[in-house]
């Protein structure tokens, strides 16, 4: 009987192809698309989706849970998770959940009902509920949790060290010569917040300089709030001479926010931002920032999301990903 492994064999592409061909066309190049329908055609092959869905209990969906799928950092994340998805025969769903519990349960709810096969979580709240006396791999479906993490041990996880990377940033600022850094930090209910906080106030402490709370501005990773964050701090009587966003997004936010002002960046002001977003390097000046590996979180996170689906346990890690220091034109020496 003819099936999807030989079709596969005679038109000398593989299984995901041939699965792609037949679920999406549009995503698989003209020439390999026609060469696998000639040898359907051939054939007589009739996929019979339903039937393998239901022998196999799998939608070959994905669904991807995140709190804002228009973020330009969220973006390369995205994208090389359904790369991957896509390379195995699975589709990926984007749930947009505006930070909103009750619909982060809704999505997560489509494994439950079998409309997908896995979750991809971005957000650091835990979807189900659970009982912390017992295993999670024995109550929850494929599931990897990336960039946010929930407070639950016993989830595959992938992050960067938030604390370090903070940490790194202001150090680099104190190398400068910065001695009062203002800080635009972003929700204060994220952890990755939380972290990058700890990481400024640690560095400061390593450098013999108190953390001073007039200088923290908190807002929740848009532009308008991380605007009037920025006229907060510059209307202080003993104001910074360097500020530290903790996303390009709310950095950009900024430095717009100081040039509508009349200051100069580097001059009168530094700026540095965080994630290294692909604008970046393109705004003015260009952005010192700290990198995040996008496009590595998204591909890591669909590497231990497979063998689960393949009916593997699911295996507790927790992987921290390298984070790197861009220097460019934003940073400068402290004003004298």
């Amino acid at each position: 009987m003819t099936g999807i492994k030989e079709i596969a064999k005679e038109a000398n592409v593989s299984p995901a192809t041939v699965s792609r061909v037949l679920r999406n066309p549009e995503l698989v190049a003209e020439a390999k698309r026609n060469q696998v329908l000639e040898v359907i055609k051939r054939t007589g092959y009739t996929p019979n989706s339903l039937g393998v869905s239901l022998r196999k209990s799998k939608t070959y969906n994905l669904v991807a849970i995140i709190p804002d799928v228009i973020s330009a950092f969220n973006y390369p994340v995205i994208r090389a998770m359904e790369s991957i998805a896509l390379e195995n025969g699975y589709s990926l769903l984007l749930g947009d959940t505006q930070e909103t519990e009750s619909r982060e349960r809704s999505f997560a709810a489509m494994v439950r009902s079998r409309q997908a096969d896995g979750i991809l979580l971005f957000c650091s709240r835990l979807p189900f509920d659970v009982d912390p006396d017992k295993p999670l791999a024995e109550q929850l479906p494929p599931i990897v949790n990336a960039c946010e993490t929930v407070p639950f041990d016993g989830l595959p996880k992938v992050n960067i060290n938030n604390m370090t990377a903070a940490e790194d940033a202001v150090d680099y600022l104190l190398s400068l010569g910065h001695r009062r850094i203002g800080v635009i930090a972003g929700n204060m209910t994220a952890p990755s917040t939380r972290d990058r906080l700890d990481g400024y106030k640690r560095a400061l402490y390593r450098a013999g300089i108190p953390f001073d709370k007039d200088l923290q501005e908190v807002g929740d990773y848009g532009l308008e709030k991380a605007a009037q964050a920025t006229r907060n701090l510059v209307a202080r009587e003993n104001r910074p001479t360097a500020i530290f966003a903790f996303s390009d997004e709310m950095a950009m936010s900024c430095m717009s926010t100081l040039h509508n002002l009349g200051y100069r960046i580097p001059q009168d002001f530094s700026v540095m931002g965080f994630d290294n977003i692909s604008y970046a390097n393109y705004c003015y000046p260009a952005l010192t920032t700290i990198s995040q590996p996008m496009t590595e979180i998204g591909t890591v996170s669909m590497e231990l999301l497979l063998p689960q689906l393949n009916g593997e346990k699911m295996q507790p890690c927790n992987r921290i990903l390298p984070h790197k220091l861009i220097v460019r034109a934003s940073t400068g020496p402290a004003p004298q």
